[in-house]
């Protein structure tokens, strides 16, 4: 591999300060992404001989800082899993589990040990720990799940609680993002996103609709970094809310790689809680003006939480106690925009602009102009067309959140097929 990137930008070094207070700001396209990082993205690896591989990345600048090479893990390894900055989980091709604990990659990867931690049963074609304690693998379209309770597990004591989340993910790529959060691409070209909530229980996003069919490997030390090869070239993306389940925001370098060339490991696996996501905290908007989406679902969450009581004669405040809008379906609707007014399901068009379904985000909505209006709050399952909502919707239920499809039966009550997307003309 080639250290042409640590000597390609000179400017790298005016990060250094940013670095010393765990604060990275990572630019490229129009996404301002920040993570946390504790230092250098670490991702380790495994060559084709089965030897470990170790490399840096400077997660600010994408450059890599250093790749070592160390001792042939003594098994054919099948998929890997970094538990922490030195410990790796790592299945060998006869299903065996194997802890791989590393002891030293500041000049050299050396190796303390390797220790069998498990005898057969270990089939995953991938596998993923999401740095929260979760540990995800994928076989024959099955996604599992384990509680990793120690941070060097000797076994089942210590990996445990299996269960099968769900089928159906055929998956050319895994990768964990976050907390119970799993990037993935397919072979088609799609990257998806994952929030996994429980047995049967999950939501998925459609980040991306094509473009990623040649990305063979996906990485990510956490807060909205993904890293993929393609050609043996490494790049390296950011992702400025990781956790919308929206990929408009995703920043690209295809000029400016980790890599053209040289990454020729067989496996890849990136220390997922290298990094955290930090929500930004967008400028508080005024009445009519300009409102960030993170606003417009705390403002309606708050009413949800309040459970404000359905009354189209009557009034509530907003979050700040400020402002007065109208208890029924549209006036939450206006006080989420934060609108000068409580309008109503005809007059809300007349501030938002008709949008087509498939590209709701968070803070739109979904309006039945002589009936009824719901705030679209993320996708179920994007491809199925299921998303969850909140509606002011009548006084039998107040506040409600649920979740529905958009093509089919009914949302909040009424046919889907009524509905409209809509999307206010002043959310940033």
């Amino acid at each position: 591999m080639k250290l042409s990137n640590v000597i390609r930008r000179t400017s790298a070094a005016l990060a250094v300060g940013a670095m010393s207070l765990g604060l990275v700001t990572v630019t490229g396209g129009a996404a301002q992404a920040i993570a946390s990082c504790t230092g250098d993205v670490s991702i380790y690896g495994t060559l084709s001989d089965g030897r470990l591989t170790y490399t840096q990345i400077e997660p600010n600048t994408g450059d890599r800082a250093k790749t070592l090479i160390g001792p042939d893990l003594g098994f054919t390894p099948k998929a890997m899993a970094t538990l922490n900055f030195n410990t790796v989980l790592v299945t060998s091709t006869a299903g065996d589990l194997y802890r791989v604990d590393v002891q030293t990659n500041n000049t050299s990867l050396t190796l303390a040990g390797v220790t069998k931690i498990w005898d057969g049963g270990w089939t995953f074609d991938k596998m993923v720990y999401d740095g929260a304690g979760h540990l995800y693998g994928t076989v024959e379209g099955q996604l599992h799940q384990y509680l990793v309770s120690q941070a060097k597990p000797s076994g089942s004591a210590h990996i445990g609680q299996h269960v099968v989340i769900d089928t159906g993910f055929v998956l050319k790529t895994l990768a964990a993002a976050g907390d119970d959060r799993i990037v993935a691409s397919t072979s088609d070209g799609r990257l998806l996103s994952y929030k996994i909530n429980g047995v049967n229980d999950w939501d998925r996003s459609v980040l991306k609709s094509s473009g990623w069919s040649s990305v063979d490997s996906l990485s990510s030390p956490g807060g909205g970094l993904y890293y993929g090869r393609t050609n043996g070239g490494m790049y390296w993306y950011h992702d400025s809310d990781p956790t919308d389940g929206d990929g408009s925001d995703i920043a690209y370098h295809p000029s400016d790689p980790v890599d053209a060339s040289g990454w020729t490991q067989s496996l890849l696996s990136a220390y997922a809680d290298n990094c955290a996501y930090v929500a930004p905290t967008p400028p508080k908007s005024v009445q009519g003006g300009t409102i960030y989406r993170s606003e417009v679902m705390t403002r309606a969450k708050n009413w949800y939480t309040r459970d404000v009581p359905y009354n189209q004669g009557a009034s509530a405040t907003d979050i700040e106690g400020d402002d007065l809008y109208r208890t029924d379906c549209s006036g939450f609707v206006s006080m989420a925009w934060h609108l000068t007014t409580s309008l109503t399901t005809r007059t809300l068009p007349d501030v938002s602009t008709q949008i087509s379904k498939a590209d709701l985000r968070p803070g739109d909505a979904l309006n039945y102009s002589a009936e009824h209006v719901v705030l679209f709050t993320g996708w179920k399952d994007q491809d199925a067309g299921t998303f969850y909502y909140y509606s002011e919707s009548n006084s039998n239920v107040d506040m409600e959140y649920g979740s529905a499809s958009l093509y089919s039966g009914d949302i909040a009550g009424w046919p889907a097929s009524s509905y409209v997307a809509l999307r206010y003309d002043k959310i940033a």
